[in-house]
């Protein structure tokens, strides 16, 4: 069964309704499309289209369908060009020809454009619900481990010490922002298109509002034309899961250079982590080499469609059909993703003890030296070139900072003196940086309560 055809001569070869047909993606909007349908024919029994017993049988036919498509028992066949075929000649099937009034006053365009945003607005609270539990799993790891100093890496160098918990915390703050950029995106997904037929409106007195409000939208679109063709929402939700993604990768590179031996930080749970198959001994850190390759997967998505975008004409094109494969697996593949980072990161086996003795590494300290001088009056310059210098000298013997004498350090500088010993000190250099956002115990237990209230705050709002 086909919706168009009259005016046609030939049917479609077999390839071109294989590169045509959509069904073998969009048949997961079936649910949706019989939600909308059934708005629809509620509003056309209040427009006076509908006879109350053609509405009824309608409104029974798509019931018995949506039973169908939620069993698993729909039969979809060969010939269904689409879902919104599909779920048509079922209807046909099982209540006659009045089947074919529910079409009336809309379009495919307008259709497929309904169904999209309830799709989208369905999977919403799942992807909050992953970013809830992976800030979740960052935060009670940041509350187990409070005091644990590590060497923070800059160019994957040693830099300076930080606490474990404020490198957890650096990975909860994107996440937050990934929250509050899916809420402000889910406002203009639950924009209704329905009634605005293929592009200039519908005739019929449908009140579109009302029929917005009853599938759950917050308004009805403001203009026909752009209502059939826009998929800024599809492209937002594209780019917010490319930067989700990389926001994951992030977190998955740290933790694949953590686990190797050479480091020992951390080691992934044997749940998340894979074998050889030659090497009786390794073990993998899949989950997180395979959360840091989705990143580029996500990204694509969204160039994806950003390129099929560019310069279409006004109105619904064919184009828009590439749409939803990007859409459906940006959507699948972050959801399974912020599973598996939460969990990985839930049962995440901190080495507390070998990032203490990396961060022991005097080296880290040379900042503090630096800054010796600078509160000496020495030019922080100034002062940061003494201090390399004082590096270089410890490097060529193989030892510390705080192993060379301190004839050495006055060779350089009068300014130095024997208290600039107090200044190599890892919990001093931790205490040090207590200002809002910094990696003292004090800052980061501030924000370890703010994080918190926030994860708290979402839950009180009816969930994440």
């Amino acid at each position: 069964m086909k919706l168009w055809g009259g005016r046609f001569g030939s049917a479609t070869t077999d390839d071109m309704a294989a590169f045509n047909d959509s069904l073998p993606f969009d048949r997961r909007l079936g649910d949706c499309d019989v939600r909308g349908s059934l708005a629809w024919a509620q509003a056309l029994a209040a427009a006076g289209v509908l006879t109350p017993a053609e509405g009824e049988a309608i409104r029974a036919g798509l019931e018995a369908i949506r039973a169908e498509l939620s069993a698993g028992r729909f039969a979809f066949q060969p010939s269904d060009e689409d879902i919104h075929t599909a779920v048509e000649r079922r209807l046909r099937e099982l209540i006659g020809p009045t089947a074919g009034k529910l079409h009336t006053g809309r379009s495919r365009n307008d259709q497929v454009a309904t169904d999209v945003r309830l799709y989208v607005m369905d999977r919403l609270p799942a992807l909050r619900q992953g970013l809830h539990a992976l800030q979740s799993a960052l935060v009670a790891q940041a509350e187990a481990h409070p005091q644990t100093p590590l060497p923070g890496y800059t160019h994957v160098q040693r830099a300076q010490p930080v606490l474990l918990a404020h490198w957890l915390l650096s990975h909860f703050w994107p996440l937050q922002r990934d929250r509050e950029r899916l809420d402000e995106s889910a406002r203009r997904v639950a924009v209704c298109p329905l009634g605005s037929a293929a592009l200039a409106g519908t005739t019929l007195a449908i009140d579109r509002e009302a029929l917005a409000h009853s599938l759950g939208f917050r308004r009805a679109s403001e203009n026909s034309l752009d209502a059939v063709s826009d998929r800024d929402f599809i492209v937002e939700l594209l780019a917010w899961g490319a930067l989700c993604g990389s926001h994951l990768s992030r977190l998955a590179a740290d933790l694949v250079t953590w686990s190797a031996a050479e480091f020992g930080f951390v080691e992934l749970d044997d749940r998340y982590a894979t074998g050889s198959s030659i090497m009786p001994q390794k073990k993998n850190p899949d989950s997180m080499e395979l959360l840091r390759g989705k990143a580029g997967r996500l990204t694509g998505n969204l160039v994806s469609l950003l390129v099929t975008l560019k310069g279409l004409p006004s109105a619904y094109n064919k184009d828009l059909q590439e749409d939803k494969e990007p859409l459906f697996d940006t959507l699948d593949t972050l959801e399974l993703a912020l599973k598996i980072a939460a969990g990985a990161v839930a049962s995440l086996h901190v080495r507390a003890e070998r990032m203490r003795e990396a961060a022991a590494d005097d080296m880290l300290l040379a900042t503090e030296l630096a800054d010796y001088l600078a509160a000496k009056g020495v030019p922080f310059r100034e002062a940061h070139a003494l201090v390399g210098q004082a590096v270089r000298l410890a490097l060529s013997r193989g030892v510390g900072l705080r192993d060379l004498p301190l004839a050495d350090y006055q060779a350089l500088s009068p300014a130095f003196a024997e208290d600039l010993y107090a200044a190599l000190d890892l919990e001093r250099a931790l205490i040090r940086r207590a200002v809002v956002g910094g990696t003292a115990p004090e800052a980061v237990a501030r924000q370890l309560a703010r994080a918190k209230e926030l994860l708290q705050e979402s839950e009180l709002r009816g969930g994440p």
